[in-house]
């Protein structure tokens, strides 16, 4: 039976046609030369060949290392070159020209496809955010303030962002050591003896011990990329989110819960976020998942008019994200009950006149959902280390050395279509010594 040529896909196959997501990848008779490939199917196009196969005009974007120039040359080019791609994938008389520049991506290494530029975390989840609120302020309002005015963010570390399947050592740092068990058996890494939280750790001393995170967990969220950049006091509005925003993907956001408790107050996120954070391999077009937009929640209060989105088109994604611990799913996160949208992130970010760089990630926050089973992070999941979450080879609380955590996601396409994104995954391994 003659193989199957791997321009052929499997009908349904959620990496067809429809989607095209890119990234960068080397292989093994060349570990050196980067190249940029287009994912069709379990299989890669080397873009940068084809396109010199081709005599493209988008040769010299296509046969770098990176994305970033491709995405800084802005919108008109990505939509030029994305039909290209599609061309050479689906004309058959393309077909004996880049049949030979398919990889297999199981032979392939798979590496950090932008150079990062700045990256910020935002907390878009209204479901996230009140469960924060009422394990942290049982006594006072879920949400602060100014929650629904604004969405809140804050600027977070680019240089630790890291591919999908990069080992993330456990982080050590200062925390306050947990409580005594009240049964004789001490606490362990992997389950703490009670719970804690940023504003009320329940702890035996209020004096910090050095040491690796007790208390290590994910953030399922949504990543988006920067392509064109914007000029220093220049405002993005909501109507310019197509033109600087290249693409979306997934990141884990790595958190170490402890020693986030005892840093956070006054000014936020530190070392208990900045080790570690995840980026997928493949980034996803804008382009691709436009059968897949769709309104944020009703609004509660009215907006200030930069941010007003009454009117406009709409700015969510349908994604249907899925967590698994060791393979076992703990939860199924749904991104299109998000309540700040990608577009209003980037409008209140550049407002005050900042300005955008090809490769800032900007990144949705944990995708948490009205049920139990959607909670995007740990800390829900097991309500600050009270309920454990029970897997097939234990219990946890909180991760342990050896874990390893996968996100994966899909989203409708045209005619009933899935359009899947590229899976982030990360490994836990001890704390260096």
């Amino acid at each position: 039976m003659p193989q199957r040529s791997p321009l052929d896909l499997p009908e349904g196959d959620p990496f067809g046609p429809h989607n095209l997501p890119y990234g960068v990848f080397t292989t093994p008779h060349a570990p050196h030369l980067r190249r940029i490939g287009v994912r069709y199917g379990s299989h890669v196009l080397d873009a940068g060949a084809a396109a010199a196969a081709t005599a493209s005009p988008h040769a010299e974007l296509l046969g770098a290392a990176t994305l970033n120039p491709l995405m800084a040359a802005g919108r008109p080019v990505w939509q030029a070159v994305r039909a290209e791609v599609l061309d050479w994938l689906t004309n058959p008389a393309h077909r004996p020209t880049i049949e030979p520049l398919m990889h297999p991506l199981t032979t392939l290494a798979l590496h950090l496809p932008i150079e990062v530029a700045d990256y910020v975390d935002f907390y878009a989840s209204e479901h996230h955010a009140a469960n924060v609120g009422r394990m942290f302020r049982p006594d006072g309002d879920a949400l602060t303030p100014n929650w629904k005015h604004l969405p809140i963010g804050y600027h977070g570390r680019a240089g630790t962002v890291l591919v999908s399947g990069t080992p993330i050592v456990r982080p050590q740092g200062q925390y306050l050591p947990p409580a005594p068990a009240v049964s004789s058996s001490s606490p362990t890494p992997s389950a703490p003896s009670a719970p804690s939280t940023p504003s009320a750790p329940h702890t035996s001393s209020p004096t910090p011990v050095f040491g690796p995170s007790l208390r290590l967990d994910f953030e399922a969220e949504v990543a988006f990329v920067v392509g064109a950049p914007s000029p220093l006091n220049t405002p993005v509005p909501l109507s310019g989110f197509h033109d600087h925003v290249f693409g979306l993907c997934l990141l884990n956001d790595w958190s170490a819960r402890d020693i986030q408790s005892w840093e956070y107050r006054p000014l936020g996120p530190f070392l208990g976020k900045s080790f570690a954070t995840s980026l997928a391999a493949w980034i996803t077009p804008l382009d691709a998942l436009a059968p897949a937009r769709t309104a944020p929640p009703a609004r509660d209060l009215p907006l200030l008019p930069y941010l007003d989105d009454s009117t406009a088109e709409p700015f969510g994604f349908d994604l249907r994200i899925e967590v698994a611990v060791n393979g076992h799913t703990v939860s199924r996160p749904p991104f299109s009950a998000m309540y700040w949208t990608a577009a209003q992130q980037l409008a209140h970010m550049t407002v005050n006149g900042a300005s955008l760089r090809t490769g800032d990630v900007f990144a949705s926050g944990t995708v948490s959902g009205p049920r139990p089973a959607e909670r995007g992070c740990l800390l829900e999941l097991t309500w600050g280390g009270r309920d454990p979450v029970h897997l097939p080879d234990g219990s946890r609380t909180f991760l342990e050395d050896g874990d390893e955590v996968t996100l994966t996601a899909w989203a409708p396409g045209a005619h009933g279509a899935r359009i899947g994104l590229g899976e982030v995954t990360g490994h836990v391994v001890p704390a260096t010594p």
